[in-house]
């Protein structure tokens, strides 16, 4: 047994992460592409070796480097995507059957037996309910092998969505359970498992200051010549547990109250919109389409697209807004409504403290929230909770700055480098119970004298995997 000496460092640690969904526009359906896509940068920028495996857009290539090197993405099952060309959860089961049977042996074959020739440690982690079954596939082939107690194995949960198809017993089993907030954690304890929390994070791009100008230019549209109109924006899905109808309504009350509001949503192309839509007309609010000949790429080009949209109560954006733009919303609105019923953690909300925004969250996985503070925390699910609030904020323009204030020191501690550390803390107790971790000292005496593992075997590992139909 390896004796227990220095950290995990990019020299002794390599991340291999799963996940359907990834960077590709193909492969990103909510914020599970957000996460997986930054949590691989971050890991690479901090130095290491982080092979990403996902459902790929067919037309690129099967593997390609980023981050000098360091950040692998792996295309995976990209012949069958050729057949399914509306995203990653179209031909779902194909995929996943695809995935099963073909991940855990390129784990073994082409990352883990040479990082461990190296004395290297491996962690694997898998997201959500379609890794379930191939980390429990990959454990058995590396127990099979030997292999098993040189990595780490962890799988996290982001959402609540097909848990009936996960085998927790085996998964527990095989695998460090985890999840991103308490919120998640007691919901699985219903389920006999009790999971370590490592939050979400944002990049650090997002506390970058936000152009005055935009913010200027959003504002004066929104006030429509009243200095007392409220500016609104909600963005999301269209999901019931979104609760648009309860921000719908808290909208129509405020008009019919004597407060006018301009609301800006950007939602998905789920059924659920038009119930939204239908139930705003018959509370008599103005709505605009707002639509794009071509997708627009700069907050300018956005901005012109709403003010020759005409006015309106609830103005619906129905083309691609860039993160530039998300984030001039966010910073320029009297407030965004993040008020779901459900809300796993909470990532938009993070998004709006990010951008000195004042974010209207659920109170349920949104552990960084503290109302009044630095976001206002809805607990019901009356609109009026939400008209009551916003007239505060309106009444208390101090208050408003001063929770803009606050939300910008708490985005700051969720950044993904702080995240990181929580992380490696966690893996740093997860290694000492199997005695694997080394130090880069350790390293250096036990590496191969001749390199054979070292650079020529990442070329020939590409190689092979680039041959692989599954890659």
């Amino acid at each position: 047994m390896l004796k227990l000496e220095g950290a995990i460092t990019p020299e002794n640690t390599l991340f291999v992460l799963l996940c359907f969904e990834g960077p590709d526009v193909y492969s990103t359906a909510g914020g599970l592409g957000t996460r997986i896509t930054e949590l691989s940068e971050a890991l690479a920028v901090q130095g290491y070796t982080t092979h990403l495996l996902f459902i790929g857009d067919p037309d690129k290539p099967g593997i390609e480097t980023r981050v000098e090197g360091r950040l692998i993405l792996k295309r995976w099952s990209q012949w069958i995507s050729k057949y399914y060309p509306n995203g990653v959860y179209d031909g779902e089961e194909q995929k996943l059957y695809d995935y099963n049977e073909s991940v855990p042996y390129h784990i073994y074959e082409e990352i883990v037996r040479p990082a461990v020739a190296e004395g290297k440690m491996v962690v694997i982690m898998g997201e959500d309910w379609h890794t379930a079954e191939v980390m429990c596939r990959t454990s058995d082939l590396l127990h099979w092998f030997g292999l098993r107690q040189k990595v780490l194995l962890l799988w996290n949960l982001n959402s609540l969505m097909s848990l009936h198809r996960v085998d927790w017993a085996r998964l527990n089993f095989v695998s460090t359970l985890c999840t991103v907030s308490k919120y998640m954690k007691h919901k699985m304890w219903d389920l006999g498992v009790n999971p370590l929390v490592i939050p979400n994070g944002i990049p650090s791009r997002h506390m970058e200051p936000v152009d005055q100008d935009a913010i200027t230019r959003l504002r004066r549209f929104a006030r429509q010549g009243d200095p007392n109109r409220l500016f609104l924006f909600k963005i999301g899905r269209f999901d019931p547990d979104k609760r648009w109808m309860m921000a719908v309504e808290a909208v129509a009350r405020l008009k019919e109250s004597g407060y006018p509001v301009t609301l800006l949503v950007r939602g998905g192309i789920e059924p659920h919109g038009a119930e939204v839509f239908s139930h705003a007309y018959r509370r008599g609010l103005v709505i605009r389409d707002v639509v794009a000949p071509r997708r627009p790429s700069t907050v300018n080009e956005c901005l012109d697209l709403l003010e020759g949209a005409g006015t309106a109560d609830i103005y619906n954006l129905r083309f691609f807004l860039p993160e530039a733009f998300v984030r001039s919303i966010y910073a320029s609105a009297d407030a965004t409504l993040a008020n779901s019923g459900h809300e796993p953690f909470g990532l938009v909300a993070l998004e709006v403290m990010a951008a000195k925004g004042i974010a209207v969250t659920g109170c349920t996985g949104e552990d960084y929230a503290v109302s009044f503070e630095n976001a206002i925390v809805i607990e019901t699910d009356d609109p009026d909770e939400i008209v009551g609030y916003l007239l505060y904020l309106q009444r208390h323009p101090n208050e408003q700055e001063r929770m803009r204030r606050e939300g910008y020191r708490t985005a700051q501690q969720f950044l993904w480098e702080r995240v990181l550390e929580n992380l490696f803390g966690k893996l740093e107790f997860l290694a000492r119970k199997q005695n694997i971790i080394l130090s880069p000292r350790q390293l250096e005496e036990q590496a191969p004298a001749n390199g054979q593992h070292g650079a020529s075997s990442t070329v020939v590992e590409r190689e092979k995997v680039a041959g692989k139909p599954t890659a």
